[in-house]
């Protein structure tokens, strides 16, 4: 699955000049701890978190800059300083198109750490929607008939015979019993089959006629 295939289309983004207020009460009346900021040709160049207003709260003798500041400190400074979005804004951001897969958003937010993202069009770099994390969640809520289906598919791609199998799914994990062909089309067809958005895990017991990875010894004369 991809990011379009679960994205939310109706995004809510403030222009860099929206005052420090005005991002408050959007991301209020939205109910988001996350916002978007975005150019004059609908383009994200930012984002504000929750504990980058909470900054404001901060003692503001923690804003004198010194010699000896990190990069953290010198960062969060300029944003409890800020008045306007563009000013409180951390840039830059992650980005994700509608094409990129659904494996590869939940990557990214787990390693940046982060709960939303917005999808941008390939082309324009326009935003078309914003993805989040309760959007992810979805992948594992799919039908076990879509699952079984995909695995049908895989089957015939790799010229397994699906009728020799035995497949149960239930709460992302599938069970695979029977046999097949070649021992190679085993670690493959689990390869595959693991690789089906809302699976979990994979449990089987596959066996084959034919052992296509045994090696032959040498002939020495």
């Amino acid at each position: 699955m991809q990011t379009k295939d679960v994205m939310d289309t109706v995004v809510v983004a403030v222009r860099p000049e929206a005052s420090f207020i005005d991002v408050v009460d959007t991301m209020l009346r939205f109910k988001i701890g996350t916002i978007t900021v975005i150019d004059a040709d609908k383009r994200p160049i930012g984002v504000i978190s929750e504990n980058d207003l909470f900054l404001k709260e901060t003692d503001p003798g923690e804003h004198t800059s010194g010699i000896f500041e990190s990069r953290r400190k010198s960062e969060e400074r300029r944003k409890a300083a800020g008045a306007t979005a563009g000013e409180i804004m951390t840039t830059p951001m992650i980005t994700v198109t509608g094409g990129t897969s659904v494996r590869g958003v939940a990557r990214l937010m787990h390693r940046y750490r982060i709960k939303q993202l917005p999808v941008v069009d390939a082309v324009t770099g326009r935003i078309t929607g914003c993805v989040r994390q309760s959007d992810l969640l979805k992948v594992f809520a799919r039908p076990a008939e879509e699952i079984d289906q995909e695995i049908t598919e895989i089957c015939d791609r790799l010229y397994v015979n699906r009728e020799k199998l035995a497949v149960g799914i239930e709460a992302g994990v599938v069970t695979l019993t029977g046999q097949v062909g070649f021992r190679s089309q085993i670690s493959r067809l689990v390869a595959a089959v693991r690789g089906i958005e809302g699976v979990l895990t994979i449990e089987h017991s596959l066996t084959c006629r034919s052992d296509d990875l045994v090696r032959v010894p040498p002939l020495y004369l």
